[in-house]
């Protein structure tokens, strides 16, 4: 995808299992993967603040995405080694299957309030819009006129999917703050399930002008990365919705510690699509979360991938948990080329422990 990477990475054992991940680029992946050969793969949160901590600065936005894919691996390896699929490694199911909206997975039909209304009836739980965008080519972005299209736009979903079924939209961080409020203003009665990024991510601090003076629910989060990111937006209550996702947060480890501190602030999870390993990691940790979640599921997925045997099982507009050991991904490496392959470790600055032995900052 344009901003996601689709990167498969194997961790290999001595006793002979192999763990499977997505992400990264082939340097950050080196940087990560160099510091953790030769460490117990069954100490994954040792392994997680190696990689995180372990050099001058702590890992950024780009290199959490390659310690997410190293990470899911690591999940995988430990599920596989255990014979269990990782929801049971996370206290089992909390519910029996992951309610999902739809990012263009069901094709469209013709208008706006068809494709909304065969959405519903596919089993998505909500169909997902975007804020309009100028038309025949061009480039010019009229905020103010957006805003009422988009309104109109909304409108017509509501009206086709009726009272009883959900709807969703993202901004984008496309429009100004003015706008963001004027139109949250003009949804507000339409009844969204959550409206997502309403303003641009740099500064998350401004959610807390904009919460004061809009309704609707918030979500936010997929331009983010590990729990320092949005932890304000979280326990300040400005959000509804944690939009990060995995591999882009640092993997299942450090979803995991943003899933609790979700569920302790009542903050539901609405996960970003990444890749498809990742979307299958995503099904577990959510399967054990006990707060509201809702998955998206996007039109670039292709449900029959050369290289994926196996992966998320999707049926009726939902993702289920599946009993196959670790992430329940199957891999065939015959059908991709080989990138990089990291095997000699690598730790350029010393790493001090406390007592206990845990880690602490150079």
């Amino acid at each position: 995808m344009f901003n996601q990477s689709f990167n498969v990475v194997t961790v290999e054992t001595d006793a002979g299992l192999i763990g499977i991940g997505e992400g990264g680029s082939r340097d950050t992946v080196r940087e990560c993967a160099e510091m953790i050969i030769g460490e117990d793969p069954t100490r994954i949160d040792h392994c997680w603040q190696l990689m995180f901590r372990g050099r001058f600065y702590p890992a950024g936005r780009e290199k959490l995405d390659a310690i997410g894919a190293l990470d899911m691996a690591l999940w995988d390896i430990k599920g596989k080694a255990l014979g269990v699929p990782v929801w049971q490694l996370l206290g089992g199911k909390s519910r029996n299957h992951c309610e999902c909206y739809s990012t263009g997975f069901i094709p469209n039909q013709g208008s706006l309030g068809a494709t909304a209304k065969a959405t519903i009836a596919a089993g998505f739980r909500a169909f997902r819009t975007s804020l309009s965008g100028p038309t025949g080519g061009s480039d010019v972005f009229n905020s103010q006129r957006m805003v009422r299209k988009t309104a109109e736009d909304c409108a017509e979903i509501r009206q086709a999917i009726g009272p009883n079924a959900d709807w969703c939209i993202d901004y984008h961080t496309r429009v100004d703050f003015a706008d963001a409020v004027r139109l949250s203003t003009l949804l507000e009665p339409l009844e969204p399930y959550f409206c997502e990024d309403l303003i641009r991510s740099e500064n998350a601090a401004v959610y807390r002008e904009l919460r004061r003076q809009v309704k609707v629910p918030i979500a936010v989060g997929e331009q983010f990365g590990a729990r320092w990111d949005i932890n304000e937006l979280i326990e300040q209550h400005l959000i509804d919705y944690n939009r990060t996702s995995i591999p882009n947060c640092g993997g299942i480890t450090e979803y995991v510690k943003q899933a609790a501190m979700c569920e302790t602030h009542y903050v539901g999870l609405t996960p970003h699509f990444t890749g498809p390993i990742s979307e299958a990691a995503l099904v577990h940790v959510c399967t054990a979360f006990s707060g509201p979640v809702l998955m998206e599921l996007a039109g670039s997925y292709k449900l029959e991938q050369p290289y994926l045997p196996q992966h998320f099982d999707y049926k009726d507009g939902k993702l289920w948990p599946n009993e196959r050991p670790g992430l329940g991904v199957t891999f065939d490496a015959t059908k991709l080329p080989v990138t990089a392959e990291f095997t000699t470790r690598s730790q350029p600055i010393q790493t001090y422990r406390r007592p206990d032995g845990s880690i602490t900052n150079w």
